[in-house]
């Protein structure tokens, strides 16, 4: 274990007690995405406190800070979002949240706990630091536009640009000590799709007489799987999934309109846009054939996120270097879908995993659930191996 592995394992120790107070403190007060006030403020608070300077205001309630080594080199960012959810917390546990209805249940408050803990780990190796740390606390990770592209349109990356960028995310899959990392593609885009299908009600009885709207949206549904399972490239991992479907009919009644509601996702650019166009194509095609119509929009989410070859591969050997081998392992791809994406499409990226789950605490419900919570051990690897990856990627890209 070389010095440093050694220093930042010692300083995670010591910050780690105020890493879970900070958790803790952000689980009880959730704030919704672009609505962060209190937890920027809070944010802002501490990097005063250990003196260190930042900007605040950045897409809205966004705050990026600056550590400065006291030699030349790369800048390198660590980014952590801020926003909870909508969900009512069902943990019975002393920080639960006292904003009814808002909840920590994706593990945010963790994330912005950790960089806080990363940041006073950081700030005292600033003698060994040759370079910067830029540090990013984004807002509305969970809604659309997103706040990381609102942060890239506002210069995040620029004035000093970071040679890459790293973000940790909590994984209640994986136990708390272990880590993972996956080279390459790693997360989906994510579209929602909306279709009202048009037609003209009236009695069930009397078919004839009308245009059948949740016949003609049935067959768009079955027809578009075509997209996925005839069309895509089956290299290229691809979703298309509905999950609510309105016809406000009855057991005799045919509806005028029929609305639908789904999700594509993928891992291809060019593919996406291709699909987007098939999708509506088709969709308009078979309503207009069966003598109705089809108003097919889609809302273009978050691109799909890909972690940059070399720079994951050496955060991977840091990580092993810092944790053990066996306590870090690799991902598999995930369809779900994350605005760091945003990051990983203009700059060398790296998005990990860090384990959170105890399944002897019953530590074991998956993010976005009113269950959530993470085992807070998990607070002393993300705060020093977060600290401990900017200083080796730091030193890999001034080689």
């Amino acid at each position: 274990m070389n010095h440093l592995n050694q220093k930042i394992h010692r300083l995670a120790g010591e910050v780690t007690p105020s890493v879970v107070t900070f958790r803790r403190h952000l689980h009880a007060n959730p704030e919704l995405s672009f609505q962060e006030e209190q937890t920027s403020r809070f944010v802002q608070a501490q990097l005063r406190e250990l003196g260190i300077p930042f900007t605040a205001g950045v897409a809205g309630t966004g705050v990026v800070g600056l550590i400065e080594g006291k030699k030349p080199g790369p800048v390198v960012a660590l980014r952590a979002d801020m926003d909870a959810l909508p969900i009512l917390e069902a943990n019975q546990v002393p920080y639960k949240s006292t904003n009814q209805g808002v909840m920590h249940a994706c593990g945010h408050d963790a994330h912005t706990a950790s960089l806080l803990g990363a940041a006073a780990i950081l700030n005292q190796c600033r003698e060994e630091m040759a370079g910067s740390v830029k540090l990013i606390f984004q807002p509305g990770e969970e809604r659309l536009p997103g706040g990381a592209s609102l942060m890239i349109k506002e210069g995040v990356l620029q004035n000093p640009a970071p040679v890459h960028i790293l973000g940790q995310h909590v994984m209640p899959f994986l136990d708390a000590g272990k880590v993972g990392f996956r080279a390459g593609m790693y997360m989906a885009s994510a579209d929602e799709i909306t279709m009202t299908v048009r037609g003209k009600g009236g009695h069930a009885a009397q078919p004839h007489q009308n245009i059948d709207t949740v016949l003609i949206a049935s067959h768009i549904i079955v027809a578009l799987q075509q997209i996925v399972s005839r069309v895509a490239n089956p290299t290229i991992p691809s979703v298309l999934s509905f999950g609510k479907v309105t016809a406000n009919g009855a057991f005799n009644i045919i509806p005028n309109e029929v609305v639908v509601l789904g999700t594509f996702r993928t891992m291809n650019e060019p593919w996406r846009k291709e699909a987007h166009v098939r999708m509506k194509e088709l969709a308009e095609g078979i309503a207009k054939s069966m003598g109705g119509s089809c108003d097919f929009s889609i809302n273009v989410g978050y691109p799909f996120l890909v972690n940059d070859e070399s720079v994951t591969r050496l955060a991977r050997k840091h990580a092993e270097e810092y944790m053990g081998r066996e306590q870090v392992v690799e991902l598999d791809l995930w369809m779900a879908a994350e605005d760091f994406a945003y990051y990983s499409q203009v700059t060398k990226a790296c998005f990990y995993r860090l384990g959170t789950r105890n399944e002897s605490r019953g530590i074991i419900s998956a993010v976005h659930t009113p269950t959530f919570d993470i085992d807070e051990t998990a607070l002393e690897t993300g705060c020093g191996l977060m600290a401990y990856l900017a200083m080796q990627t730091m030193a890999d890209a001034a080689v």
